[in-house]
C-alpha cells in the first residue's frame, strides 16, 4: 500500500547522493559525457552583482513524502484561476531506474495543501523530468522525456541484473529495438483543466521545466534533442497551442565548447520588452558548473552566443515577476547545499547577489527548483531533495517574499 505523509516543518536531509551528476548517467545512453556538478567554478573576471533584495522565508515544508518512492525534477506552474499544478517524475526507486512515471498534484490554496498524486504517464521505460505550463488559451501542457539510462548503467554492467522487479520492468518490451523505439521528448495536453489528457505529442526538444508562453501566442520550447543524431541545442515552437511542434532555431556554440556534451537543461523567459532570454546548464571546461545565458531580439529566430553571468548553480528556472523584474531560481549543489535565487532589474543584463531559499542540505541530490508568484506577491518555490527522514528523495516547498 502506498504510504502518504505530509510534514509541515523543515527537516535535515541526509547525505545519500548516489552519484556525482545525473547527466553522466543520462548522457551514457545518448553517447555524451557530462562533468560532475561538484566541481568548482571561477566567476567571470570583474563581474559584479548588485545587492539582492531581502528574501524572507515564511515556511518550508515537505509536500510529498512517499518513503517507498523517489521523487525527482518537478515543475510548478500557476493557472489563471490561481490553481497551482505540480508535476514530477515519481514512483521511482532511485535517481536512475526503470520505474519513473509522470505524476501531478494540484493546490487550490496557494500551496497550503495539495491533492493526492495522480499518474499522468507510465510508459514501458523510464519517464523522467516533468515540466508544466498553462497556455494563454487555457490548455495545460505537461512535458517529459523517456530514457534507457538504467539499461546501460545498471543492467548491462550486472548491477540489479538479479533483481526480479528491475528485470520484470526491463522486459515489459520484448527487445532492445522495441525499447529504443520508446525514446523521445514528449508532451501531454489537456483542454479541460487536467481532467483528461492527450496521447503523447513529440516536442523535438526537451528541458526539465518545459516550454514558455509568448505574448504573440506561440509556445517556445528552449531545449535539446536527446535521441537524434544531431542532438541540436536551440528552440522548438508551437503555433497551435501545443498540438504540434517544429524546430525554430539553433543556439550557437561558444568557441571552445562542445554543445552536445556540455550544454543541458535550458529554460527561457520573455522580458517586458519582448526580448527572449534562455539560460543553459553548462558542463564545458570554461565556466564549468555555471549557468550560461543567450538572448534573442527577433522572436527566437536568432540567438546570441552563450555567455557566463557569474552564477554557479544549475539548472535554472526563469520567471517574470508582476513588476517586470526577472527571477532565476536554481540548485546549489555544493556547500551550502540547497537552492538559491537572484533578481535582474535590467532584463538579464546583470543579476543580483544570491538569495538563499534553502541551505540545509548535505548532498547534491537536490534542486531543480521552480517558482510561481501568487496574487499577493508572495512566491512559492518547489524542488526535490534527498532528506534524512527517508531513504528516497521527496518534494519540498518554500513560501517566501521579497523586500526591495
Amino acid at each position: 500500500m502506498r504510504c502518504w505523509k505530509r510534514h509541515h516543518r523543515s527537516v535535515n536531509p541526509k547525505n545519500s547522493s548516489p552519484f556525482s551528476t545525473r547527466r553522466q548517467f543520462l548522457a551514457r545512453s545518448s553517447g555524451a559525457i557530462a562533468a560532475s556538478t561538484a566541481a568548482g567554478a571561477v566567476l567571470a573576471p570583474g563581474r559584479a552583482h548588485a545587492a539582492a533584495p531581502v528574501a524572507t522565508i515564511h515556511e518550508t515544508k515537505i509536500i510529498s513524502w512517499q518513503p517507498e518512492y523517489y521523487h525527482g525534477w518537478s515543475t510548478v506552474c500557476r493557472r489563471k484561476n490561481g490553481e497551482l499544478i505540480l508535476t514530477w517524475s515519481g514512483r521511482r526507486e532511485a535517481h536512475v531506474c526503470p520505474f519513473g512515471t509522470v505524476e501531478m498534484m494540484r493546490s487550490r490554496d496557494g500551496g497550503k495543501s495539495w491533492t493526492f498524486p495522480r499518474t499522468l504517464l507510465d510508459s514501458a521505460i523510464d519517464d523522467r523530468d516533468s515540466g508544466c505550463l498553462e497556455t494563454a488559451k487555457g490548455s495545460l501542457i505537461v512535458t517529459t522525456f523517456s530514457s534507457l539510462a538504467y539499461d546501460d548503467y545498471y543492467l548491462k554492467k550486472g548491477t540489479h541484473a538479479d533483481d526480479p522487479r528491475w528485470m520484470a520492468a526491463h522486459q515489459r518490451l520484448p527487445s532492445d529495438e522495441a525499447r529504443k523505439a520508446e525514446l523521445g521528448e514528449w508532451a501531454l495536453r489537456s483542454t479541460d483543466g487536467g481532467v483528461s489528457w492527450s496521447e503523447r505529442i513529440h516536442t523535438i526538444a526537451n528541458s526539465p521545466h518545459g516550454p514558455i508562453q509568448l505574448s504573440d501566442g506561440r509556445l517556445l520550447y528552449p531545449g535539446k534533442e536527446l535521441w537524434t543524431e544531431g542532438k541540436r541545442i536551440g528552440v522548438a515552437v508551437s503555433e497551435n497551442d501545443g498540438q504540434s511542434w517544429s524546430w525554430l532555431a539553433d543556439i550557437p556554440t561558444r568557441e571552445g565548447d562542445n554543445a552536445e556534451t556540455g550544454y543541458h537543461e535550458l529554460h527561457g523567459v520573455e522580458c517586458a520588452s519582448g526580448k527572449l532570454l534562455v539560460q543553459i546548464r553548462n558542463h564545458n571546461a570554461a565556466n564549468k558548473g555555471e549557468t550560461l545565458q543567450t538572448e534573442s531580439t527577433d522572436g527566437g529566430k536568432t540567438w546570441s552566443v552563450p555567455h557566463p553571468i557569474g552564477v554557479w548553480g544549475l539548472p535554472s528556472h526563469l520567471l517574470k515577476l508582476s513588476d517586470g523584474r526577472l527571477l532565476m531560481s536554481y540548485g546549489h549543489r555544493r556547500k551550502p547545499f540547497g537552492n538559491q535565487a537572484r533578481i535582474s532589474e535590467d532584463e538579464g543584463a546583470t543579476w543580483s547577489e544570491p538569495m538563499t531559499i534553502s541551505g540545509d542540505g548535505v548532498s547534491g541530490d537536490l534542486g531543480y527548483p521552480s517558482t510561481v508568484q501568487l496574487d499577493d506577491g508572495s512566491l512559492v518555490t518547489v524542488w526535490y531533495e534527498n532528506l534524512a527522514d527517508s531513504p528516497r528523495a521527496q518534494l519540498r516547498q518554500a513560501r517566501w517574499t521579497l523586500e526591495g
